[in-house]
């Protein structure tokens, strides 16, 4: 019980009401699919909303079902009123940090952007902050200051209207299926190797940079300070855990233990050999100038037939080639202008 979260949970509803009326194809803000993320997370212990409850009649009934307390701005002069119950919201989240130290984390369920102070603030007072908006009318100044951000649109229990579709909720998992001809399912592999490529550089960083062993809640809270709307339902799973098997039985990572499993990175006796290979490549084709990525297995392949990637417990050629970046062995650099990855031999120490 002590290690338990106490979370407050701040409402700007008329934000939510808003951005979901106008974006998700006119439905109703529903506080369940928000409460049962928060479930997930910790207990909640104070629930206040925000708003001119007299444009919210229904809503209104809704959350006070939930116990949240109605926080009443009834002014009505349009901007004046929307920045009263920001002010209000603002001061009493305040408020409450300096009051109640055991609540440890504060859920601001916004996608305002003048919100990013406040914020600022909470984390500055060793607080955690969760953001919870609608995609399309949140700033896209907040998710970055938040520690993590959820996406209505995305959480379980939101049904958008088909004219609505949400992005990759229903998606498959990354796991790319059997090799075919059309177009849809090449758009899984480049999803899946995205995603592998940003679980093992990040394991990579953590047994780098680390004192212990990386274990999976290490590596999700990490991946979370990387992106705060980073959510493995985006990807088709259905927990953390879930994504980690699967990276593990495609040979990306290596789990061990139970619970709170200890994440690696496959031991290949031969990666250290890849790595200098890729490198001798780089440095012999840099004579003109970076490399670039696009066509180089090929020309790898050329000294060494047998090389394969996979083999070493990478998805992608750049999945590899981001690795032997992370061991110093090349660059690596996205150029705009090039539209693709130059890599450059190690510089001389």
């Amino acid at each position: 019980m002590d290690q338990e979260e106490r979370i407050a949970l701040f409402l700007d509803y008329e934000n939510l009401a808003i951005g979901a009326r106008e974006h998700l194809g006119g439905m109703v803000f529903d506080l369940r699919p928000v409460a049962d993320a928060l479930a997930e997370r910790g207990r909640v212990v104070v629930r206040r909303a925000y708003a001119d409850w007299s444009y919210f009649d229904e809503d209104r009934r809704m959350l006070t079902r939930s116990h949240v307390e109605l926080i009443d701005i009834p002014q009505r002069m349009g901007a004046s009123r929307k920045n009263a119950a920001d002010i209000k919201m603002t001061v009493d989240a305040l408020e409450l940090a300096f009051e109640r130290e055991y609540i440890s984390t504060f859920v601001l369920c916004t996608g305002d952007s003048d919100f990013t102070p406040l914020v600022d603030k909470l984390r500055a007072l060793n607080k955690r902050v969760i953001g919870v908006g609608v995609e399309r009318s949140t700033s896209a100044l907040l998710p970055p200051a938040c520690d993590e951000f959820l996406f209505y649109d995305h959480l379980d229990g939101v049904e958008i209207p088909p004219s609505r579709p949400r992005r990759a909720k229903a998606a498959a998992p990354v796991s790319p299926a059997p090799a075919t001809s059309s177009p849809s399912s090449e758009e899984a592999p480049s999803d899946s190797e995205s995603l592998a490529a940003l679980v093992a550089q990040t394991v990579s960083g953590l047994q780098r940079s680390g004192s212990g062993a990386v274990t999976a809640s290490t590596l999700k809270r990490t991946l979370l300070r990387k992106d705060p709307t980073f959510n493995e339902a985006d990807h088709g799973f259905r927990a953390f855990g879930e994504l980690l098997r699967h990276l593990a039985g495609a040979g990306v990572i290596e789990l061990a233990g139970k619970g709170d499993p200890e994440v690696s990175l496959p031991e290949h006796g031969d990666r250290e050999a890849a790595f200098g290979l890729l490198r001798a490549v780089v440095t012999e084709l840099a004579g003109s100038g970076p490399v670039a990525l696009s066509g180089l297995k090929n020309k790898v392949r050329k000294m060494a037939p047998d090389f394969s990637e996979k083999k070493l417990g990478y998805r992608s050629f750049l999945q590899f080639a981001r690795a032997a970046a992370t061991a110093g062995m090349i660059g690596l650099e996205w150029n705009p202008d090039a539209d693709d990855y130059l890599l450059t031999p190690p510089a001389e120490g």
